[in-house]
């Protein structure tokens, strides 16, 4: 049985235009943790507003790191070490 990260998080407008920074790092946070633990670790990333995200829990901030559908951590940066 593996353990299931959701990272949540949506795109960012700035003067340059759209970024989609939190995917970017989620992706990275992904590599990171399949090098470390393979098959035991299922990353997902969802923006806030694809159809299948999971529900945000009342006072939620983005990113949203859920594990096992917990919250680790809410608002602030994607943290490797903590998952």
């Amino acid at each position: 049985m593996s353990v299931l990260v959701h990272i949540i998080g949506a795109p960012i407008a700035c003067s340059s235009g759209v970024k989609d920074s939190w995917r970017d790092v989620a992706n990275w946070a992904a590599g990171q943790l399949k090098t470390k633990f393979g098959d035991a670790v299922e990353i997902c990333y969802f923006d806030l507003f694809d159809a299948d995200c999971p529900p945000m829990p009342a006072g939620a901030q983005l990113p949203l790191v859920l594990i096992n559908n917990e919250v680790l951590s809410s608002g602030g940066k994607i943290s490797v070490p903590a998952i």
